[in-house]
């Protein structure tokens, strides 16, 4: 299990335009925003990327640096930036089933075509949002067992702009006392 205040798992992945993206090298000035989603065959992560793909420029400007990382190949990953019409997004591809373990995704298997006739992956993983600081902990993270009612961008800025203001501390570091004997 992940824990805010705590180093966030390895990942590298290769980019569509950025090349190779490793989070332990990423320097923000504040905080690197990875968002795992569940790939082309989504329409739901389709909608929610466009969304991240337009307040990338926001969250630049509060010092967060955007990625979103899917399991898809190289070409399924490019058709969802094409889509999207991904200019400042980075998308990331190739995530291994077991480094989104490591984040704590949920895995699913594929149940054939989705409702815009894409088919599914065999196995891929589900919507995760995390926040890792510069010095790779995690700040903040949700990780969902379903591709509905994720956390809202819009809100998240505001949020940034709070935790900005406000020196605001990750919450929810505290690891239960494992039973002694």
């Amino acid at each position: 299990m992940l824990i805010p205040r705590q180093q966030a798992p390895d990942l590298t992945v290769d980019t569509l335009a950025a090349g190779r993206f490793r989070l332990i090298e990423e320097k923000p000035e504040r905080m690197t925003l990875v968002c795992f989603y569940r790939g082309l065959h989504c329409p739901i992560c389709a909608n929610y990327l466009k969304e991240l793909e337009r307040l990338t420029p926001a969250f630049a400007e509060r010092g967060v640096g955007t990625i979103a990382i899917s399991s898809d190949d190289e070409a399924r990953a490019r058709a969802m930036a094409d889509k999207i019409g991904a200019a400042k997004l980075r998308i990331g591809h190739g995530l291994s089933l077991a480094d989104a373990r490591k984040w704590g995704l949920y895995i699913s298997a594929s149940r054939g075509k989705t409702s815009i006739g894409i088919d599914e992956p065999a196995l891929f993983s589900e919507p995760g949002l995390f926040l890792v600081k510069p010095d790779n902990t995690v700040y903040y993270l949700s990780v969902q067992s379903m591709p509905f009612v994720r956390p809202n961008f819009a809100e998240m800025l505001q949020a940034m702009d709070f935790v900005i203001k406000n020196d605001y501390p990750a919450r929810g570091e505290q690891v239960p006392e494992q039973p002694q004997g």
